[in-house]
């Protein structure tokens, strides 16, 4: 974003009010992100509420949305995994409509926000993985759509401090390699998706042949996808019909 652009939203959101101007002024200069500083992200024509710590919206998400999109039917069932702020959850529910939809994830302060976002449109659970599901979900789930955290753990000292230093650690170190959500979400999907179900998941393109192998493994055929435009990859990994 050029800084012009950021000026203009910050005094959009000073609402005319100097003071609290000159305080969203002063966090920013103090190394909050700008999206924490105005309370919102844009993601998918979207804004999604944020809060201090929870992991804020990329735009290179917008890959998983683009791919589960394309999986779905209205109704369809659908668990938003890992959710953060809730935004794949608000943008599938957009582009397909009434889903049967649950978002999951194990920071608290995540729950709180997404369950904002989402409203009544779907249920925000807490918990581990696929722990917290609803029981009418197990074998019966459409798409997974997933990001989770996949930066290696001797990386995220290498993170940019607006990420490293403002979001929560859970929503950002992925083990040794990066992959070990991948690892145990390739283990545990095929009890929660329907015959010919599929996850879809955000990885960078470095770690993407390592993640869809872990997929392969537990049983999934795969296939990799890359957006150029918003620099975004994802597997896709479907059980047989």
């Amino acid at each position: 974003m050029f800084a012009e652009d950021e000026a203009d939203l910050l005094l959009d959101a000073g609402d005319g009010d100097p003071v609290r101007l000159r305080s969203l002024v002063q966090r920013r200069l103090r190394g909050e992100p700008l999206e924490v500083v105005l309370g919102w992200a844009a993601f998918d024509g979207h804004r999604i509420r944020v809060t201090p710590g929870v992991f804020v919206p990329r735009t290179r998400t917008t890959v998983v949305v683009d791919q589960a999109a394309r999986l779905l039917h209205r109704y369809d069932r659908v668990v938003d995994l890992c959710c953060g702020a809730g935004a794949i959850a608000v943008a599938l529910l957009e582009r397909v409509g009434a889903l049967d939809l649950v978002a999951s994830d194990i920071d608290p302060d995540a729950v709180a926000v997404a369950a904002e976002n989402v409203g009544d449109r779907g249920i925000v659970v807490a918990g581990d993985l696929f722990a917290p599901l609803p029981a009418r979900f197990r074998g019966a789930v459409d798409v997974i759509a997933v990001n989770a955290p996949y930066v290696p753990t001797d990386a995220v000292a290498t993170m940019p401090s607006e990420a490293r230093d403002h979001e929560h650690r859970v929503a950002l170190d992925g083990g040794d390699d990066g992959l070990d959500l991948h690892r145990r979400i390739a283990l545990g999907a095929e009890e929660w998706l329907r015959p010919g179900g599929s996850v879809v998941i955000e990885v960078s393109a470095v770690q993407a042949d390592a993640s869809a192998a872990a997929f392969r493994a537990a049983g999934f055929r795969t296939r990799t996808e890359h957006d150029d435009a918003v620099d975004g990859t994802c597997v896709v990994a479907s059980l047989p019909a």
